[in-house]
């Protein structure tokens, strides 16, 4: 018996110690398991404090960027606002509501101004000043698109006023005009007008008394003259005409410059000027063995208010470019058409045409396409000047079609006095 309850004793021994290790190996696992959880922790912790201080050193860094950023940009604000402030043009800004936002030093000497009374007013409160008014009907409430139209402020001040939209994101962010000064300009165009005027007027006379004197001797009134001679004089005579049509023309651009060159206007058919026109060239026409064709419109066409002088000039100067630039052979159209609003006249030739490159400064003074120059030495280079002025002079508008080898059609149109119903 003793020696079971020994034996049982030292089982329940071995169990208690069993028992015991298993306790202990658990709590062993569990305190692996938690040092490990803390160290993951710590890691954890240890990247999330790494992300921080990355993150920390990245704001910094935009932070200084930010302020690079800021400072170039109050330099790049205070060079603008330096150049807006000692522009010789004056400037006005516009916001989206057509309020002003900005009104420079210039265009405050130029109106009489300080920005303190105007900005933040809208057009129709800025065209109770008397100084801007003539600014603003030009541009009018609704801001219209403006380049380079004159203004005259005064005898001593004609501005040259220019509208550009400022879009943001393509919405309408406001408009800027622009307002350069060009009233020593002006001066100086006048003076040579004047000069121009003044010495055209002095030549036309004696040119004329040779002209009378060289005729004089062509016709033998002064005695006969031998054949060689009289070669000679009529090479001088052709010249002198030359030198005439030349003062005529620049008599012709003095009183355009001058605003005074439509005299007799009076209503009036197109049509009998046209046929006249040709009639007047047949003689060079033949010469030169061209074809010439007239279309005329078969219904009534409506009279318009003209200077008939000026018109058939105008006419003429197309026909006579026609006439020279089309090698012989060719053939040149006229054509009226009647319209809504009033007559198109048409001529089209098949001669050098114009190049492109060359076709914005066809309508300038004195220029002359290159291919004219080599083809036709004469000429002043005027005679389109005159026929556009003429032409926009009577309301009217001129355009041309062309291509260099290919022709030429050239058009205008005049509005009619009424509209065509009312005949």
């Amino acid at each position: 018996m003793e020696k079971e309850s020994i034996k049982k004793f030292n089982q329940k021994e071995e169990e208690d110690l069993e028992k015991a290790r298993e306790k202990e190996i658990v709590l062993m696992i569990r305190e692996k398991a938690r040092a490990q959880d803390i160290e993951r922790k710590v890691d954890e912790l240890e990247k999330t404090k790494r992300g921080l201080e990355e993150t920390r050193d990245a704001l910094i860094n935009v932070l200084e960027d930010a302020n690079e950023e800021k400072e170039r940009a109050e330099e790049e604000k205070d060079k603008t606002l330096a150049i807006i402030t000692n522009l010789t043009d004056g400037l006005l800004l516009f916001d989206r509501d057509n309020k002003l936002s900005l009104i420079n030093p210039q265009a405050e000497r130029f109106f009489g101004l300080k920005k303190e009374e105007v900005t933040g007013k809208s057009i129709s409160e800025l065209n109770d000043f008397p100084t801007i008014r003539p600014v603003i009907q030009l541009i009018g409430e609704k801001m219209k698109r403006v380049f380079r139209e004159n203004v005259k402020l005064n005898r001593d001040l004609i501005l040259e006023v220019s509208t550009i939209p400022i879009k943001k994101e393509g919405k309408k962010a406001g408009v800027m005009v622009i307002l350069h000064n060009i009233t020593r300009e002006k001066r100086i165009e006048k003076m040579k007008t004047e000069f121009v005027s003044i010495a055209a007027h002095q030549l036309r006379t004696p040119l004329s008394a040779i002209k009378w004197a060289l005729k004089m001797l062509l016709d033998g009134d002064l005695g006969k003259v031998a054949g060689e001679q009289k070669e000679f004089i009529q090479k001088t005579y052709k010249s002198n005409e030359r030198m005439i049509n030349l003062v005529n023309d620049l008599l012709d651009v003095s009183r355009i410059e001058e605003g005074r060159y439509l005299y007799k206007p009076v209503l009036a058919d197109i049509k009998p000027i046209c046929q006249s026109v040709i009639n007047s060239h047949k003689v060079e026409i033949k010469r030169k063995r061209l074809r010439i064709e007239f279309n005329k419109p078969k219904e009534k066409l409506p009279r318009v208010r003209i200077d008939i002088e000026k018109i058939t000039l105008a006419i003429q100067n197309l026909l006579e470019n026609a006439i020279r630039y089309t090698p012989p052979g060719g053939k040149i159209t006229i054509s009226l058409l009647a319209g809504k609003k009033g007559i198109e006249f048409s001529i089209k030739d098949t001669g050098i045409g114009i190049p492109k490159e060359q076709q914005s400064r066809i309508f300038t003074k004195f220029f002359r396409g290159a291919n004219a120059v080599r083809m036709e030495t004469e000429g002043s280079g005027l005679g389109l000047f005159i026929t556009k002025n003429i032409i926009e002079a009577h309301g009217g508008k001129i355009w041309f079609e062309s291509a260099k080898g290919k022709g030429a059609t050239f058009y205008f149109s005049l509005p009619a006095e009424r509209p065509l119903s009312d005949f």
